[in-house]
């Protein structure tokens, strides 16, 4: 099948298909700094081998599942010998937006509201939208002014925090059995044609925060443990 290259981002290219869809292309580039992995960071900081194929690996893991839960998702298939994963058009919210459910005051959130709550305290899948924009460090966003800004409906935003929260505990759920615990996890959302939200990108160790007996796990050190 015929594709055209549509756009280069930092961890994945986008490729059009023939057929309407379209094809991710995963690569080993990561977020970090001074050659230090972090995915919390904006620019490429370093390659590391291997890692397109194992962020694809538990995106098409978490992806069945979702999808099998009958939750709406782009997840069309996936091809691990070329590293690419097939999925239907969506549109962005504004020019991107990152959807992050919170189960533990840690991070940024700890940071915000330490005066009002202890590090590692318990949260109720706590729902936070952010704005994909590096130069201005991704601000947070309320749904009233993802309304007022023409961004989302009232009903796509409750529809996106529903969905959020019913996947949160799926991914939760299966780390559990490991062993793991998740902590937070960010996502990104779209919509198709007919304006349903759906969950988009990946779901890929670099963009969740997991720990085991205490103690934070590195994303590729997650990985690892995930498919040991």
């Amino acid at each position: 099948m015929e594709k055209k290259l549509v756009y280069s981002g930092k961890t994945k290219d986008v490729f059009e298909l023939e057929n309407g869809n379209y094809l991710l292309k995963f690569k080993d580039d990561c977020t970090g700094k001074d050659g230090v992995f972090d995915p919390g960071e904006n620019s490429i900081g370093l390659t590391i081998e291997g890692v397109g194929d194992v962020n694809l690996r538990m995106s098409i893991y978490f992806f069945e599942k979702i999808n099998a839960a009958g939750l709406k998702t782009h997840y069309v298939s996936a091809n691990l010998e070329d590293t690419t994963m097939e999925v239907l058009p969506a549109k962005v919210f504004g020019h991107g937006l990152e959807v992050i459910c919170r189960n533990k005051a840690v991070g940024s959130f700890y940071k915000r509201y330490c005066d009002y709550v202890e590090e590692g305290a318990d949260l109720p899948s706590y729902v936070e939208t952010t704005f994909k924009d590096d130069a201005k460090g991704d601000p947070l966003v309320t749904k009233d002014g993802l309304i007022v800004l023409g961004v989302m409906t009232a009903e796509q935003y409750e529809a996106l925090k529903e969905e959020t929260q019913k996947i949160t505990k799926i991914v939760a759920d299966d780390l559990l059995e490991k062993g793991l615990v998740l902590y937070d996890i960010k996502f990104e959302f779209g919509y198709d044609a007919n304006g349903d939200v759906m969950l988009i990108d990946e779901i890929a160790s670099g963009n969740m925060r997991v720990y085991k007996d205490g103690e934070y796990i590195q994303p590729m050190t997650l990985s690892e443990l995930f498919f040991a």
